[in-house]
């Protein structure tokens, strides 16, 4: 068997533990964005807390502050894509040195060949490319929002002040989507390191990842708060 062939085959509990751990990525994220309406998310809070901040946006004076509110969000997606970055670069060499590879294993106990442990790594750097890709996009978003909102009239009465708030709130909104996806990327990636320690770790793992991100999206305090509107 070539080592392709050999780093791609799965035994069955592998099988299933891999495939819950990508089903459960997809599920998580798609509830948290299209939460029941009888119990919004965090995420679908805040949505509307952002169309109100750019409603305020128009009659304040002077912007500064939503300046530096755009430039915070802006600096934390530079931070997370940056740390996603070396992130990677470290699994890539981790990938490229076969003794270190066969010596993880054998640290851990594994029955398993490099090859299994590579592709074991191989799957935390596809998490961690999610997630760079969506802090990336999400930098140049925010960066579009401060844009549209430099283009917002500082006077009521004008036509295009509204529209052009909602505008910007329409970008600041998916720019935020951006991010929140690149997080839940991290976080699974943090639980696919766990198949290094076999199948039922990785299940594990999963499980307790989920119940965190539901209970920050709908059982938090955080959400309280929020829910007083």
């Amino acid at each position: 068997m070539t080592p392709i062939l050999s780093t791609l085959s799965l035994d069955l509990a592998d099988g299933i533990a891999l495939s819950v751990l990508i089903l459960t990525w997809v599920l998580t994220g798609w509830l948290v964005e299209h939460p029941p309406k009888s119990r919004p998310s965090v995420t679908v809070l805040m949505a509307q807390y952002r169309r109100d901040w750019l409603r305020q946006f128009v009659t304040r004076s002077p912007r500064i502050f939503d300046a530096n509110i755009i430039d915070s969000l802006r600096q934390s997606t530079a931070f997370f894509a940056s740390a996603s970055m070396i992130a990677i670069g470290g699994g890539v060499a981790l990938i490229g040195n076969v003794s270190t590879l066969e010596g993880l294993a054998h640290d851990l106990t594994l029955e398993a060949a490099g090859v299994r442990v590579e592709l074991k790594i191989i799957l935390v750097l596809l998490f961690l490319a999610n997630a760079l890709l969506k802090f990336v996009w999400s930098h140049r978003l925010f960066g579009y929002c401060a844009i549209l909102m430099a283009a917002v009239p500082n006077d009521v009465s004008d036509p295009l002040a509204y529209p052009r708030a909602a505008q910007a709130a329409a970008i600041n909104i998916t720019a935020a989507k951006s991010f929140n996806r690149g997080l839940q990327a991290i976080y699974f990636a943090l639980a696919s390191i766990t198949w290094l320690l076999g199948p039922w770790a990785l299940l594990a793992a999963t499980v307790i990842t989920c119940i965190v991100l539901l209970r920050r999206e709908f059982a938090s305090a955080s959400r309280q708060v929020m829910l007083a509107r």
